[in-house]
Formats: C-alpha cells, structure tokens, sequence
C-alpha cells in the first residue's frame, strides 16, 4: 500500500535555490540591524501557556499551538504501561496543554528581559530572526509557519527610538529595491477616538473591528462593532471621523489623498480637543515625523488614522509596511508596547519594535524578480572526473583554492563528460575546470566559462585570480 507522503498544510519545504535567496533575505536584514547597534538573542521555540495566552487579543489566542502534556496519565499509569505504551505508540496523544508554540517573538522577548534583567544593559537593543506558528487558513502570503525578523528597543520613552526604527525599514527595503508604502498611527488617538464617541471602555474593541477593514470592508466592520456592544450612535461618530459616509463603497480616509496628512492630523486635534490621551497621541505622531525630516527627507510615512494592528499590548505608535506592486498584506509591522514587561513583573518599561514577514518579502521578491541573479549559485567551479590519476591532481587544486575562500568541487564519478556538464548547468556552476594527461603533463588546467564557452589553459594561480574577480 502506499503512504501518502505530504506536510502539514500552511507549511513548505524550501529547496536550494530557495535557501539561498532566504539566505540573501535574511542577511540583508541582519546586516542592517547590526549597524545601528542590535544585539542578536534566541528563545525557545515553545513556550508556557501562562506565557502566551491573554497577550494577543481574543483572536490571536484562538490560533496558538497548543502543544499536549503527558504529565496526567503519566501520573496514572504504572511505568510498565508506560513502558508498553511508548513501545507501540512512540508519539501517542498527551491529555493536558501546558505549553504552546510562539505566536510572535515580542511577548517571548518581554519573558526574556524580566527573566535576564540583571544581565542586560538598558536601553536593550535586540533581533531576533527565528519561525513561529500561527493555526491559520493558509492562503496567499500567509503560512502556518513562517519566519518573522524582529528588532526592538526596550527600556527607554524615546520617540527617537520609533524614527530608527522608520529608517531601518526604509534601509532594508532601499536593498531589496522595494516600493513601499509605511504608514503610522497611534493607539492613543485610537483611545482618544473611543472616549470622544462615549466609549472610553471599548478601544481594544475598536481597534480589533476597524483593523480588519480593509479585508472585510466597513459594512461588516458595523456588524462587528454592534456585537461587541458599541451603541449605534456611537458607531455613527466613529464613521464620520473615519470619513466613511453612507455609501459602502465610500474612501476612509487613509485610501483618499485629498488632504495631506498634516491637514489630518489637524482635524483629528480639534476633533479630539477634549482628549488628553488622544492629543499626546497626535503630537507624539508630530513629534516622530519631524525627527524624520532631520534624519532623512526621503522617507515618506503616510498617517492613516483607521491602522490599528490588532494585538492587546500596543500602546502608542503603531507602523506597517505593505509592498506597493504587489497584492499582499503587510510585510513589516510593529508600534509601541509600554508595560508588557509588567505582566511578567516589571512594571513601568516600554518598549517599542517592528517586525519583518521573511515569508511575504520572499513572495514579494520572487514576484518582482528582484532577487540579484547570482543568489543560488554556490559552487564557482566544477572539476571534471577522468579517472584516478585525474583525480588526484584535481584534489590538489581543489585544496588551494578552498583555502583561498573559493568555493569549488570535484565531481565525485569519472562519468561520461555530457553528464559532468549537464550537472554544471543544472548547478548554474559559472566555471568547469578540465584537466587530462596533456593538461597534468603541462601543470595546468583547461578553463571553460560556462555562459559563453571560451576556453583557456591557466595555471592554478591563474585560476584563483580570475575567479576571485
């Protein structure tokens, strides 16, 4: 009978030419997270449940992994049954969930601070570049697992610490030649938002509705609104400064570029005259695109009133990315968290991140064809097998020219010369080096350029030149 061989859905395996191009997402990436002074850490892929739930809002605790516990029948069960039960079934079915994958990396990153505070230097400065786990619908851009590129700056108020983090944004996708959109909003005018319509209690709420808009549309956001509890006058003023009118296929705000963003922001500030926590939140957005005009004129940050981003912790700030020539959801996203350490036992530090979806930057990437064109080519030079004696002086250069930092193999079977070839190109190996008796007896080898088929015999000091150039 035969196995269906699959994988868990909203999962993949990744090939080498896919590797690769990770590789060159990832690195990319890091390079500029270490330049403006982030320190790498790691946590484990799992955490305590006690960790994770109640931090990501009623939504996102519906799609950690829970992962089982033995420990109940464990405790039941004498070790002989034990014993025969793990003979038979290695990977039988625990009874109790006491852990779960990681849903993100900043609530596991809040855990890490209060359980190392003793050994980290404040303001902390980290990124972290590692999968977790979402049980989703898998559908485009959105995996069950999928690797997110965070970097965070702890322990300080700064609002110089959001405008970096907008310029490392707009560094990284300057490298990968992306066209992007960032946009900026603050969960204080979102609170200011909520007491100004009579519902002080409901932004949490209100964030959760609003921040599905643009993929259910603002009927449906109405709905959502009246089953959490909102009074239709209530709901009323919440469309009106939202600018979304009658009809339901009327622009919010953020899709018309009828008025600049400072016209909005003046408009929110009379809007929210009577709300001090509303007004902190429009000056500190003031405040954040200002320190970017002296930073760098040229990166553009679009105010979008209606960006909520979902999760319970943000605080102020609020940023996300979306890719302007490709449909797709954000590939960056992040804000302000200003005690999320508190929940674990130390209150009173903020801390504010961004994150970058590895996983929807490769689709955008490979969409665009951006990937430089060298990405996947590992090997620079193929040596063809004739036979022992071929191969022996193969080995030679082979060793002389690793140890020059060139990346070079030998074909392990002395084949028919086609083969040798055909698994060059397949490699996209740029150079094969030949070398019979006439080029042994001369000391030198036959160099082929693959692209172009020229040929030359160079000696193996020759050889290392040419392909470190």
């Amino acid at each position: 009978m035969a196995v269906n061989v699959s994988i868990p859905k909203g999962t993949r395996d990744f090939s080498p030419t896919e590797m690769s191009r990770r590789k060159y997402i990832f690195d990319t990436i890091e390079n500029v997270f270490r330049l403006y002074g982030y320190l790498p850490i790691e946590t484990p892929a799992m955490e305590n449940l006690s960790t994770l739930l109640g931090k990501y809002g009623e939504e996102g605790d519906k799609l950690i992994y829970q992962i089982r516990s033995n420990k109940n029948l464990r405790e039941i069960l004498s070790k002989e049954h034990i014993k025969k039960i793990d003979e038979i079934y290695p990977f039988w079915l625990p009874q109790k969930s006491e852990n779960g994958l990681r849903y993100d990396l900043t609530v596991p990153f809040a855990r890490f601070v209060v359980m190392h505070q003793n050994e980290i230097t404040f303001p902390f400065k980290r990124y972290q570049m590692q999968p977790v786990w979402r049980a989703d619908r898998p559908q485009k851009g959105r995996y069950r697992e999928f690797y997110q590129c965070d970097v965070d700056v702890i322990g300080s108020n700064s609002l110089i610490n959001e405008a970096e983090l907008i310029q490392i944004i707009y560094d990284i996708f300057q490298k990968f030649g992306l066209n992007i959109i960032i946009k900026i909003n603050s969960r204080k005018i979102l609170s200011g938002i909520a007491e100004i319509i009579g519902e002080p209690g409901k932004m949490i709420d209100i964030a959760i509705a609003i921040d599905k808009a643009d993929k259910i549309g603002w009927d449906s956001v109405v709905e959502d609104l009246k089953i959490r509890g909102l009074h239709e006058k209530s709901i009323s003023l919440l469309l009106d400064i939202f600018n979304y009118g009658e009809k339901p296929d009327a622009p919010t705000v953020s899709d018309t570029q009828a008025a600049p963003d400072k016209m909005l922001l003046n408009n929110l500030s009379v809007t929210l005259k009577n709300s001090q926590t509303g007004n902190n939140g429009i000056n500190e957005i003031y405040r954040v695109t200002d320190l970017l005009k002296d930073i760098n004129p040229e990166i553009n940050v679009e105010f979008d009133p209606t960006l909520a981003r979902g999760l319970d912790y943000y605080t102020g700030a609020i940023i996300e990315v979306k890719a302007k020539d490709v449909v797709m959801g954000s590939i960056c996203g992040g804000g302000r968290y200003d005690d999320l350490t508190g929940i674990f036992g130390l209150p009173g530090v903020s801390g504010v991140g961004v994150s970058f979806g590895a996983d929807r930057i490769y689709d955008v990437l490979n969409e665009l064809k951006l990937f430089p064109e060298n990405t996947g080519i590992s090997t620079q030079i193929l040596f063809v097998n004739f036979g022992q004696q071929e191969e022996k002086y193969a080995l030679q250069a082979l060793a002389k020219l690793r140890k020059n930092g060139i990346n070079a193999e030998l074909y392990p079977d002395a084949s028919k010369m086609k083969k040798q070839f055909a698994y060059a190109d397949a490699k996209r190996i740029p150079f094969v080096a030949i070398a019979g008796s006439n080029e042994i007896a001369a000391n030198c080898f036959k160099l082929k350029t693959m692209s172009s088929g020229d040929e030359k015999n160079v000696s193996i000091e020759e050889m290392i030149s040419t392909l470190k150039k």
